[in-house]
C-alpha cells in the first residue's frame, strides 16, 4: 500500500476536545473521526488495526470451543421484560418505538436474546455445553460520552455466552474462557491483571474484570504483590490487606477491557429455557457470559504504550507493521526502489507493509511515522542504498540497525517472531 492512496491525515496540534492520550493520538493519527459526542468514524487506519484486533479476539473463540453466531442489535421490549430489565437498566439503555408504536432497545449485550435462541436450539443434554460468541456493534446511552473510545455510545464489543448442564460444568467453561482471555491480552502485546469484580445489572454469582494497567486509566485495582488475589476498588472496600495471605496490598489505575460472569440460572429460569436431562426432564441451563470491549482495546493499548512521538503499538495491532521511508524525491528514484523493497517484504508478509511515497521532507515522514505507530521503519536513503543496505528503525525503542537488502526477509521475521507468535501456554495463576 502507498501512502498516496489512503484517504487519510495527519495533525501536529492538539485537538481540544481529547482529554486522554488515546483520543488526542488516535485524532492526531488519522485513525478516527468525531460524527457526534460518544460517536466515531474509523478510518483506514483505524478500521485496519480494529480488524486485526477482531482476527485475534475470533481465532481464540474458536480455539477455546466457541461457535460464531450474529443476533441483531435491536432487541424486542418483551425479551427484556421477562428479565425484569426493561425497568431495572436504567437510561443508558437506548429505548426505541417503531412505526406500530412497538418497543425495543439498541442491545449494549445480549443476555435475553441469546437465551431465546438457546431455548429453542439446544433441547438435549446431549448437545451441551456449548458456547456461542459474536463480534458485534452495542450501544449505551453515554450521560457524557468522553476519553474517545472508551467511553463512547456505540462501540464494537466480543460477547459470548455458555450454556452447561450444571454449576460444574458451568465453571469449567468459565475457566476455558479466562484462559481464553489471557491469550487474547498476552497476542495484543497488552498487561493485564484479572481481579475480582461485582456482578452489577448482569447479575450472577460471581464475576472477574480483565484491567489493562495504565495511568490514565478511570478504575482502581486494589491487588497483593505477594499473591494472585486481585480486585475491584468497589468490591475490595477499605481493605489494606490481601484476604488470602495477609499482605498489605497496593492500588493502581486500569482500564476495564474484559468481564466474565458466572450467570447460573439468572436469565434460563425467568425466560424457561431449558434442557432434558438423561431422565427426560426439564432442567435449566447453568449460564456464563464473557466481553471484550473490541474497540476500547485500540484505546487502552495506545494509553499503556506512547510517547512523546505518539503511538507505539504492539506488534499484533498496528494497521501495517512496517513502513517504508524513501527519504529522496520521485525523480532520485528512491520511491521506485522503495516500492521493489516492499515487494521483497511482502513476499513473506503479504499486505503488512506501507510505501510512504509522498513528496514530503524525511522530517514529515519520520514524525507521521512515529506519529502513528509503526513498529518497523525502514529507512531509505541514498548512501545506504548505493551499498544495497537499508537503515530499520525499531519504533519501541528507537533502535536503529543497517541491514543488507538481500538479509531483509530473513531479519523482519526474526524480529516479528514468526511463525509461532500464537501464545501456546498459559499460567493463570496471575
Amino acid at each position: 500500500m502507498r501512502t498516496t492512496r489512503l484517504p487519510y491525515v495527519t495533525f501536529h496540534e492538539e485537538p481540544a476536545e481529547a482529554e486522554v492520550v488515546s483520543h488526542r493520538l488516535m485524532l492526531r493519527g488519522g485513525y478516527v473521526k468525531k460524527v457526534a459526542g460518544g460517536l466515531y468514524d474509523f478510518l483506514p487506519l483505524g478500521a485496519r488495526s480494529l480488524r486485526k484486533v477482531e482476527a485475534i479476539v475470533r481465532e481464540e473463540m474458536e480455539r477455546a470451543g466457541a461457535f460464531e453466531v450474529l443476533m441483531p442489535a435491536l432487541q424486542p421490549s418483551e425479551l427484556w421484560q421477562a428479565t425484569e430489565r426493561w425497568e431495572k437498566y436504567g437510561k443508558e439503555l437506548f429505548r426505541i418505538q417503531d412505526r406500530h408504536e412497538r418497543s425495543f432497545a439498541l442491545g449494549p449485550t445480549h443476555e435475553e436474546v441469546v437465551t431465546d435462541l438457546a431455548r429453542g436450539l439446544l433441547r438435549s443434554y446431549r448437545q451441551l455445553p456449548v458456547t456461542l460468541f459474536q463480534i458485534q456493534t452495542k450501544f449505551r446511552d453515554e450521560m457524557r460520552p468522553r476519553f474517545g473510545l472508551m467511553r463512547g455510545r456505540e462501540f464494537v464489543m466480543k460477547d459470548a455466552y455458555s450454556f452447561a448442564r450444571s454449576s460444574e460444568e458451568g465453571s469449567a467453561c468459565y475457566r476455558v474462557m479466562q484462559e481464553a482471555y489471557f491469550r487474547v491480552f498476552s497476542r495484543l502485546g497488552l498487561t493485564v491483571r484479572m481481579v475480582e469484580a461485582d456482578t452489577g445489572m448482569i447479575g450472577g454469582s460471581s464475576s472477574h474484570e480483565f484491567m489493562v494497567l495504565a495511568p490514565s486509566g478511570e478504575d482502581t485495582v486494589v491487588y497483593c504483590p505477594s499473591c494472585s488475589w486481585a480486585s475491584n476498588v468497589e468490591l475490595a472496600g477499605a481493605a489494606t490487606h490481601c484476604p488470602i495471605c495477609q499482605t498489605p496490598v497496593e492500588r493502581t489505575t486500569a482500564i476495564e477491557v474484559g468481564h466474565v460472569f458466572d450467570l447460573g440460572a439468572r436469565y434460563s429460569e425467568p425466560m424457561g429455557a431449558a434442557f432434558l436431562d438423561p431422565d427426560g426432564r426439564e432442567t435449566l441451563y447453568h449460564m456464563g457470559c464473557y466481553g471484550i470491549g473490541v474497540s476500547r482495546l485500540l484505546a487502552a493499548a495506545i494509553e499503556q504504550s506512547h510517547d512523546e512521538s505518539g503511538i507505539i503499538w504492539p506488534l499484533a495491532m498496528a494497521p501495517w507493521t512496517v513502513c517504508v521511508l524513501p527519504l529522496g524525491g520521485k525523480d532520485s528514484g528512491l520511491t521506485a526502489k522503495g516500492e521493489r523493497i516492499a515487494a521483497i517484504i511482502e513476499e513473506r508478509f503479504p499486505g503488512d507493509v506501507l510505501v510512504d511515497d509522498r513528496e514530503a521532507r524525511p522530517g514529515v515522514k519520520f514524525a507521521d511515522a512515529d506519529l502513528c505507530g509503526f513498529p518497523l521503519q525502514i529507512i531509505l536513503g541514498e548512501k545506504n542504498l548505493r551499498d544495497d543496505r537499508v537503515e530499520i528503525k525499531v519504533r519501541k525503542s528507537g533502535e536503529r540497525h543497517v541491514v543488507p537488502v538481500p538479509g531483509l526477509q530473513e531479519w523482519i521475521g526474526d524480529f516479528l517472531g514468526r511463525p509461532g507468535s500464537m501464545v501456546d501456554t498459559l499460567i493463570l495463576d496471575r
